[in-house]
């Protein structure tokens, strides 16, 4: 049965607040939760945080009193949803455990995004992301085994495989590199403009959760392993968010974030196998629906046009976590050695790649090297090149 968010009902915008009792929810059991219920929790958190930040960014530019008013009402519904999301995270676990689980959600969602973009140039922007973050995955399961000394397959179980990705010379690149040519707003297929909005949303939180955790740290090499993902993450950041067309109006991207919302909402209100977790899904679609009959209210009186124009006759395919072993290998294979020059793609180490590192580093070995050179050390045997 297709799902059409433009034409469903939700919940009235009155009848949404909670109290505090309803939203100190109960978090998942971290030892015996699906490792992709966290990675779906970990990303709501990132796409309800976006739609915070944007809708703050949005009432500061707009002179309607009536019209801010009515994104403050929202914005603290999402607000209240941030945190409904965010605290079925287990308290218990670690802050490296929640960063490595993190990064299982930024492998495999990016993955998936790029396995389901039809247009190339967005592909291949996913697939490059894919390959670093798979690689910062493999580098803070060497730390955890260095600091915590634990397996970090018992956060991912054997969903995703804990082995090198890009090598950490090739991810620090010169700014101007990292920015990409965005996509056309006339032109672009409903559904890239979802996938490029989820992926950006998910790095920001990445990055933001990277910048956060890394002071808490007292051991040297994890401040450092955490200031140099961070700065990577940074660059991803601009990287997928310069694939934005920038002539798309406040009201259309308004549009967009709550469509996107009532999309990931209901995509893994249909896959969650956790009932209770699956009933914060199921309510938070339903909240999410009237905030986008709001949207769309507000983008047709803003720019005279119907979001029909803008928004897929129905919502695509629902965004699945499942394992992308096959398809990281075949990019491992193919596209470990890229890099990139201007808006593109290449392979041959520039002299602004070359300086980029130098500046950085100083001549010195990166965190992410030394951290594993060290876990091996410690534990005897490199458990983390031999996990498959």
């Amino acid at each position: 049965m297709t799902f059409d968010p433009l034409r469903e009902r939700g919940i009235p915008l009155d009848e949404q607040p909670r109290n505090l009792r309803a939203l100190n929810v109960t978090p998942i059991d971290p030892d015996h939760a699906d490792p992709y219920t966290r990675c779906r929790i970990i990303t709501m958190s990132g796409i309800e945080a976006e739609a915070i930040r944007f809708s703050h960014r949005l009432a500061r530019h707009c002179p309607d009193l009536e019209t801010t008013q009515r994104l403050a009402r929202v914005r603290y519904i999402e607000a209240q949803q941030r945190e409904a999301v965010g605290w079925l995270l287990p308290g218990v676990a670690s802050a490296l455990e929640t960063t490595i689980a993190c990064e299982q959600a930024a492998v495999d969602l990016t993955a998936w995004a790029a396995r389901m973009e039809p247009d190339p140039y967005l592909k291949q922007g996913y697939q490059f992301g894919a390959l670093e973050h798979f690689d910062h995955l493999y580098r803070l399961a060497g730390l955890y085994e260095l600091i915590e000394h634990r397996d970090a397959g018992k956060i991912v179980g054997d969903l995703i495989e804990i082995r090198p990705g890009r090598p950490p010379h090739l991810q620090h690149r010169d700014p101007l590199d990292n920015v990409r040519q965005p996509y056309d707003r006339e032109r672009a297929a409903p559904v890239s403009k979802l996938h490029v909005l989820t992926v950006l949303s998910a790095e920001q939180h990445a990055m933001n959760l990277s910048m956060t955790v890394g002071p808490a740290f007292a051991e040297p090499l994890a401040r450092q392993l955490f200031q140099e993902i961070g700065l990577v993450q940074e660059g991803h950041l601009t990287h997928y968010e310069s694939l934005v067309d920038p002539g798309e109006s406040w009201w259309e991207r308004l549009l967009t974030h709550e469509y996107n919302e009532c999309h990931l909402y209901h995509s893994f209100a249909e896959t969650e196998p956790d009932p209770r977790v699956r009933a914060v899904w199921e309510l938070h679609l339903g909240m999410e629906l009237e905030h986008l009959r709001i949207a769309a209210e507000l983008f047709r009186r803003h720019d005279g046009r119907d979001p029909e124009q803008v928004c897929a006759p129905e919502s695509p395919p629902p965004v699945t976590f499942e394992p992308n072993t096959g398809y990281l290998r075949d990019l491992l294979a193919t596209q470990l050695d890229y890099t990139t020059l201007g808006t593109g793609y290449g392979r041959e180490p520039h002299e602004r790649l070359v300086r980029a590192r130098q500046t950085l580093f100083g001549g010195q070995q990166a965190p992410s090297e030394r951290v594993v050179q060290d876990a091996r050390a410690a534990t005897g045997q490199d458990r983390l090149g031999a996990r498959r």
